[in-house]
């Protein structure tokens, strides 16, 4: 922590002087260090060794839970889990333009919206029918149909809070990205085990395929074409978070108004923050103001706020409790997966490809 300068007055008295912002900075500075130090960890080890950088920095910080109820930590890990969380998510609008959306032409995009109503409703279905809570349901079957982790992340934001509700977006982003790391070895071999073209095989593994690095390593696993296809698909599944986290934040809202239960649940507004601020940098990417140099630092900014976001997620997380959940969250997981890539390969082989 910076310390305050000193200096002496014409009386002969000390004078104290700060910075701007020294006491934001005693206050989170040393859990920003903490997540961010995690962060660069993670993204190290999974650069050099290979492997999911969520996965790494969500264990990482696990390592760490030590720190959770430091009185120096604790301020910041808390900042990093929400405030830096929502700037990552508003970020994510550079990786898309409404031009890309468009060219997939209008089956593609019809199928990856479907798909992504589809595993809503039936991962919502599927939850519940396995025992999980309503909005545990939910964040599992959007974590799965939009964007693995950091879809998880962002619809954590607007769910009622609770007891388990920390351990509940873990035990998601936790499962979501094993099994995306999973897809991203198996999902190739069977699209050529199908013998989809490599257009074909793109666009399947760009709408079943959770995590966006996954989705880029699968798709080039196959060939350039589809690597290019898979990744433009997926952000068209990451441009489908705004309107599916603002419409599971009025649907939980009204629930919980209706079941006077409205102090249980976050504050969140109608249209967050976070989400318009998404959908204005997705706009401006899409009409030029964003010069291409910037767009992709916004980009890897992006990316480190959720690094960070997960890694204050870990410094949270008490193993003993995420345990404690039992495997139907993992089951419910694999099982919304299953059915996201069935309904994909059903809409690809009679619809998509016959047009």
């Amino acid at each position: 922590m910076a310390p305050p300068s000193t200096s002496t007055s014409s009386t002969g008295e000390r004078e104290t002087f700060s910075w701007p912002g020294a006491r934001l900075w005693e206050r989170y500075g040393p859990g920003l260090l903490l997540t961010g130090t995690i962060a660069l960890a993670a993204s190290f080890v999974s650069e050099h060794l290979g492997g999911p950088v969520m996965l790494y920095a969500l264990l990482f910080g696990i390592a760490f839970h030590f720190l959770s109820t430091d009185k120096a930590c604790a301020p910041g890990v808390m900042f990093s889990a929400k405030s830096v969380l929502r700037f990552g998510v508003a970020l994510l609008g550079v990786r898309i333009t409404l031009g890309e959306v468009a060219a997939l032409g209008m089956p593609t995009v019809s199928l990856i919206v479907l798909g992504v109503a589809f595993t809503l409703l039936s991962g919502w279905a599927i939850g519940r029918a396995l025992g999980l809570r309503s909005d545990h349901a939910i964040l599992s079957a959007g974590a799965v149909a939009i964007c693995g982790a950091s879809a998880a992340l962002a619809i954590s934001t607007v769910l009622p809070r609770h007891a388990n509700a920390e351990r509940q977006t873990i035990m998601t982003v936790v499962g979501v990205t094993a099994l995306s790391t999973v897809a991203m070895v198996l999902y190739p071999i069977l699209a050529q085990s199908l013998g989809l073209s490599d257009k074909a095989a793109g666009i399947f593994i760009g709408a079943t395929i959770h995590d966006v690095a996954q989705v880029v390593g699968a798709g080039y696993m196959i060939s350039d074409e589809a690597g290019e296809t898979a990744a433009i698909v997926k952000l068209m599944r990451v441009a489908c978070l705004v309107p599916v986290v603002i419409g599971i934040g009025l649907l939980f809202s009204r629930q919980a108004k209706e079941a006077g239960e409205a102090d249980d649940t976050s504050s969140v507004p109608l249209l967050p923050t976070f989400l318009v601020a998404f959908v204005l940098i997705m706009v401006a990417n899409s009409i030029g103001l964003i010069p291409a140099p910037v767009a992709e630092f916004g980009s890897q900014v992006s990316r480190w706020a959720l690094i960070m976001a997960v890694a204050a997620l870990g410094v949270k997380t008490s193993l003993k409790e995420v345990f404690s959940m039992g495997a139907a969250p993992i089951t419910v997981l694999s099982a919304q997966t299953v059915a996201l890539a069935v309904f994909a390969l059903i809409g690809l082989t009679f619809f998509v490809m016959s047009v």
